[in-house]
């Protein structure tokens, strides 16, 4: 028999069950709950959205964040950047804006590379 989590949203009663194998290490657990549990309250925020228009940005939103995850896991940095490219530009940011981003993040992180790890803002260097 697999098995079954279910998470409820407390403010809209909205329920989210997964079924299947899950991991039996319980910490593989609790982030299968925490994860549960939070994709249940985005949906429960989103679906009581009352306009339609702030709802469906809500739920791209939400779809293309899982997208970029699960692109990250897979280690598909191209996909990636074609998620992270195509989200600005829905926003209004132009390819040249985007330039002229990714020139400031350039030169920011060739700053941190010659920081030791404890001056390198969040650890990078």
């Amino acid at each position: 028999m697999p098995d079954q989590y279910a998470a409820t949203d407390p403010r809209t009663g909205l329920q989210v069950t997964i079924t299947g194998t899950l991991p039996a290490d319980p910490d593989d657990r609790v982030r299968i709950a925490r994860t549960t549990n939070l994709f249940t309250r985005l949906m429960a925020t989103i679906l009581a959205m009352d306009d339609i228009t702030a709802r469906r940005h809500g739920f791209r939103a939400v779809e293309t964040q899982l997208e970029v995850a699960d692109a990250l896991m897979r280690g598909e940095l191209s996909e990636v950047e074609r998620l992270v490219r195509e989200t600005l530009q829905t926003t209004g940011v132009s390819d040249e804006q985007l330039r002229a981003i990714e020139e400031q993040l350039r030169r920011h992180l060739e700053g941190w590379a010659g920081l030791d790890d404890d001056r390198a803002p969040g650890g990078y260097t």
